[in-house]
């Protein structure tokens, strides 16, 4: 996986809004319904996002999103990495029940 910081500037605003959205583990339909557009666009601008970042599935690409991010700090509230460890913390807890 290519992860030089000029590629995300290639992508369209539209493509980094879906790019973040696929990095908060979000699915087509909920980035969709989120973005008041269909499903169709959402797959054909993560078609375009995997290939201006030479990336091979949504996995990769979240990848790339989070480690592109700036974070000033881990726990920071606006960074992506800290809200998916939020998400997937809450997720731990509800399976503990």
């Amino acid at each position: 996986m290519n992860t030089g910081n000029g590629r995300i500037a290639i992508l369209t605003a539209a493509e980094k809004r879906v790019l973040g959205l696929v990095s908060q583990s979000h699915t087509n339909r909920e980035i969709a319904a989120s973005l008041e557009v269909s499903p169709a666009t959402i797959k054909r601008h993560l078609e375009n996002i995997l290939r201006k970042l030479g990336v091979r599935n949504r996995v990769e690409a979240a990848i790339y999103g989070l480690s592109m991010a700036e974070c000033s700090a881990r726990n920071n509230a606006e960074c992506p990495l800290a809200a998916w460890r939020k998400g997937r913390d809450s997720q731990r807890d509800k399976w503990a029940d």
